[in-house]
């Protein structure tokens, strides 16, 4: 076997421990290898922030959904009639729940107390209103009688019918004062919150209008309503 000489035993050694040169083409191949793998995070965590976005949307529009189906079975639950048992006899009034519906949802709440129990219809005014409450103003009786003189001049509407159920528009009243028209009452808007109409018991109504009063409008023998009954359907 040839021997090699010490010279090519030197550059032979060098070549092996010499370090290993990476080429531009590997380099390039892996910074793009890089680059997509950034830019797949990237797309992946926009997709994720998206899916949580949408899915907090959905979340808030099926609360609102389910809010609102709320309501209007609430709407839905609340009875449509009261029955008012009256010392003269018996009047149904259909609540206008769409129409007035705070004012319905504290009627029916006070019904409900028993707060129209043995109420007196402390005020009549011929051709004008019944009226039942505590109130004991006989200033408000007086200043109604006076502006019902003029009604006849003024147009009317089907809101300023005869045997409307209202009640005073007055916030800072601690009670609730309960009037039946009796008569077209053009006017009817300055005074009352309309909240429902008599559909059955108008001469109960007309009874209790003709009931002999002094000169303050006030009932000489008692007249008042025993109890109110709360109906989803007459």
């Amino acid at each position: 076997m040839a021997r090699m000489k010490p010279q090519a035993l030197l550059i032979q050694s060098k070549r092996k421990k010499g370090p290993t040169r990476i080429s531009a083409k590997t380099i390039i191949i892996c910074n793009l290898i890089v680059v997509l793998i950034v830019l797949c995070l990237v797309v992946t965590y926009r997709h994720w922030s998206h899916s949580q976005r949408s899915n907090e949307q959905i979340g808030n529009e099926s609360s609102t959904v389910e809010d609102d189906a709320y309501a209007v079975s609430k709407k839905f639950d609340l009875p449509g009639h009261a029955v008012l048992n009256t010392s003269k006899g018996y009047i149904i009034v259909e609540l206008f729940k769409d129409g007035s519906p705070e004012t319905v949802d504290k009627f029916i709440d006070l019904c409900q107390k028993g707060y129209f129990k043995g109420m007196s219809f402390h005020h009549v005014i011929k051709n004008y209103v019944i009226q039942a409450g505590h109130s004991k103003d006989l200033a408000a009786a007086d200043e109604w009688t006076s502006r019902g003189k003029i009604r006849s001049q003024l147009r009317t509407s089907p809101k300023h019918e005869a045997f409307m159920i209202g009640t005073v528009k007055s916030k800072d009243s601690k009670g609730f004062e309960l009037y039946i028209t009796t008569a077209p009452i053009p006017d009817l808007n300055d005074k009352l919150i309309v909240f429902g109409r008599v559909v059955k018991g108008e001469d109960v109504v007309q009874e209790i209008e003709e009931v002999d009063t002094d000169e303050h409008y006030q009932p000489k023998s008692d007249v008042g309503i025993i109890n109110v009954t709360l109906k989803h359907a007459i």
